[in-house]
């Protein structure tokens, strides 16, 4: 079964199961991939593609609730977290730090890199290799301080 219908099915059960948390969390979802593949012709949303419809869901919960944190709304803050845990749900086991700095070390040691301005070539050879099972900011950090 497709990502795609997976997150329809979810969706009915969790309208069947009047869950709203997992509801609003699926429908946002499900409208990200129908405002995909209506943007374009013939534009199909693969797994892969909804996968990184996936991420960028999580990432703006994540960025939304840093965002309530600071303006003291922990309520807003509370249901945006238990979103992000429905959509945590669908992404594949995320890599821990360690496995993520020996990635960024071999990578290094492959691309040749010997300084900072190498950061541009290194990010390019890693993120194929951690896509959707590492956070960006996270690998971003750990290039730059390999490379300083």
């Amino acid at each position: 079964m497709s990502m795609k219908q997976q997150i329809n099915d979810d969706l009915i059960a969790a309208m069947k199961d009047n869950d709203s948390i997992r509801k609003d969390a699926l429908r946002m979802l499900k409208n990200s991939i129908m405002k995909f593949e209506v943007s374009g012709k013939d534009k199909v949303a693969t797994d892969e593609i909804v996968m990184d419809l996936i991420q960028k869901e999580v990432k703006q919960r994540k960025d939304s609730i840093t965002q309530f944190k600071d303006g003291g709304r922990d309520d807003l803050a509370e249901k945006e977290m238990k979103e992000l845990e429905v959509l945590e749900k669908y992404m594949p086991e995320q890599m821990g730090e360690d496995e993520v700095r020996e990635i960024v070390k071999q990578t290094v040691a492959e691309v040749g890199a010997s300084g900072p301005a190498d950061m541009g070539k290194v990010m390019g050879a890693i993120m194929p290799k951690v896509k959707g099972k590492a956070d960006g900011g996270m690998v971003n950090n750990l290039v730059r301080e390999s490379l300083n």
